[in-house]
């Protein structure tokens, strides 16, 4: 890497389709997705789907398009609905919870570990049914991995006595899964198994996979042809999507590289716990380093050409795939010039 080329730590999205990709986007067998379908977008659909454990999946533009179409299917206006706290749909998705889905959040504390709330939570504050003006509770939200709490993961057992507490207090649940994948990898299990039970999940394709643009939503069909009328609605009626979903493809091929990202993430953690910093241990690919003054920090890694960007109060790494482990190295070497600073 050029000495003076930024680092950029700041997110597993900054990634850029590689000459395979982009092959693979040109060459992509294409037509009216909106009128009688998309060859290459319905081969990532049905692909999509047989991984997330649903009966069929759609592809939506992002991530938080997902999210809320799944909370507008599963909400009426005015309905509560239970999540962990600091989830991606509560602090980075523009209240469209409230906004769209007409949902009002009941944050739930993480007593069971990073980013987990236990099942004992879910059904304390499920409650029971009471009279008719007490707020209606239909929908637990999960988030594997839970991004706010530094990547952290959800395991099947944990999964599933969350699900069997919602259920039985008969909450649905939708299961943001964003960064699935690297929860699959870091555990070694297939997806579909942290999605057991669950009545939706959204998984990103633009994240650790590499695509340029794309997420799915996956369940059973019935709810993801309601899911294509909200995509609709959203403005999101896709021409011809497999130029974009032929980048899905190629991504979804690479499922097992993400184990890269994760061995970097521990590197990069074990450097900067060497220069002194707070940093909470990663168990995917987002490192968290507490430090007395973040705006001080990144912009003094800004001005090194390292950079991060805060979550949860801390300083946050990310690695990826256009990160070599070279480039985690010179990122280390910089920042031990700003730790010096003082």
């Amino acid at each position: 890497m050029n000495a003076t080329q930024a680092i950029d730590l700041r997110s597993d999205t900054v990634t850029k389709p590689d000459a395979e990709m982009r092959a693979a986007m040109a060459a992509a067998e294409v037509g009216d997705d909106v009128l009688d379908g998309d060859p290459t977008m319905r081969e990532l659909e049905e692909r999509a789907a047989q991984l997330l454990g649903g009966e069929a999946a759609l592809w939506v533009p992002t991530g938080c398009m997902g999210n809320t179409i799944a909370l507008m299917l599963h909400l009426q206006r005015g309905d509560r609905f239970l999540v962990p706290r600091a989830a991606h749909v509560l602090d980075n998705e523009l209240g469209t919870a409230a906004w769209l889905a007409g949902g009002m959040p009941e944050p739930l504390a993480w007593d069971a570990g990073p980013g987990r709330p236990s099942p004992e939570a879910v059904t304390a504050a499920a409650g029971s049914q009471g009279p008719y003006y007490r707020l209606r509770t239909p929908l637990l939200c999960l988030e594997n991995t839970h991004n706010a709490a530094g990547g952290a993961v959800t395991a099947p057992a944990e999964h599933a006595r969350l699900v069997e507490a919602a259920h039985a207090a008969g909450l649905k649940v939708h299961l943001d899964g964003a960064r699935i994948w690297n929860a699959a990898a870091a555990l070694g299990v297939k997806p579909a198994e942290l999605t057991a039970g669950v009545d939706s999940v959204q998984a990103c394709l633009s994240k650790g996979l590499g695509a340029p643009v794309g997420s799915l939503v996956a369940g059973p069909r019935d709810f993801v042809d309601e899911a294509r009328r909200v995509r609709k609605m959203l403005g999101g009626g896709v021409r011809q999507g497999g130029v974009l979903a032929a980048a899905g493809l190629v991504a979804l091929d690479r499922l097992e590289r993400l184990h890269e990202d994760h061995e970097a993430a521990r590197e990069l953690a074990d450097g900067l716990a060497e220069l002194g910093l707070r940093v909470r241990g990663p168990q995917t690919n987002i490192v968290l380093a507490e430090v007395d003054d973040l705006q001080k920090w990144l912009t003094r890694l800004r001005a090194a050409g390292v950079l991060a960007s805060s979550m949860d109060g801390c300083v946050r790494f990310v690695t990826h795939r256009d990160v070599s482990r070279a480039d985690i190295g010179e990122a280390l070497r910089r920042t031990a010039e700003v730790a010096a600073q003082g």
